[in-house]
């Protein structure tokens, strides 16, 4: 018993492990871009919101990134939700089941489950492959149920060379056999606004909580030195 319970200990370890051994893209992460905010919001409404919800997150809180109502209900909203409303979808848990064997995950935290760097490099790692289902796998997530759903902004690309297990830094190769409406470097961005967004969206007063943090921070600083000061004037006739 005690073996067995020693080596639960190391089973996150080895998960930890496993995804190191995948090769990650920095993503171009800035929460204060409003502008790449509000196009990744597009792109997310656009692309993902068919089949992956976001309930934790309401279509009012996209006046944060500089939009108004009317912005909001006009150009992101295509079904007849209020603004108030959580980014839900209509197809149900079971349909989903049937249709892709699993049903698409929730999207509102994804970039703190999975981290940003996580989905910039899978959104741009899809390459055809004959013997899935969907005829797409990817790179990052071997045998994805999730076929490329922005193909016809990527284009079509095979596998040229996997990426070297024994090599953290070594990333896969790729060959580009039938052109996008993007270019590669049209789509990285196009991607890096979409998980720029995803990132804002897992906590969108993450902004607000830096700054007061730091104001925390400071408030103590300068509390800790009045009361370093207060306890010598306190004790200094006590020896």
């Amino acid at each position: 018993m005690k073996k067995f319970l020693f080596a639960l200990l190391f089973v996150p370890l080895l998960a930890f492990g496993s995804e190191e051994s995948v090769h990650l893209d920095k993503a171009p992460v800035n929460l204060e871009d409003y502008a790449s905010l509000q196009r990744g919001a597009r792109i997310f409404t656009n692309y993902c919101l068919s089949c992956h919800s976001a309930n934790a997150m309401r279509y009012s809180r996209l006046e944060d990134i500089g939009l108004t109502k009317d912005q909001i209900k006009n150009n992101l909203m295509f079904a007849s939700a209020n603004v108030g409303d959580t980014m839900s979808i209509s197809m149900s848990p079971v349909n989903a089941q049937e249709w892709f064997g699993a049903a698409p995950p929730d999207l509102s935290v994804e970039a703190r489950a999975r981290t940003p760097d996580w989905l910039y490099t899978y959104l741009r790692s899809f390459y055809l492959d004959d013997t899935r289902p969907t005829g797409w796998n990817n790179t990052v997530f071997e045998k994805v149920g999730m076929p490329n759903v922005l193909w016809s902004l990527q284009g079509e690309q095979v596998l040229k060379k996997s990426a070297d297990a024994h090599d953290e830094n070594a990333a896969p190769e790729f060959e580009l056999v039938k052109p996008g409406k993007m270019s590669q470097v049209e789509y990285n961005a196009m991607v890096g606004d979409l998980v720029n967004y995803l990132t804002w969206m897992g906590e969108p007063i993450r902004t607000t909580r830096q700054e007061l943090g730091i104001v925390v921070m400071l408030f103590l600083g300068v509390f800790f030195i009045l009361a370093y000061y207060l306890k010598k004037e306190f004790w200094k006739d006590i020896h």
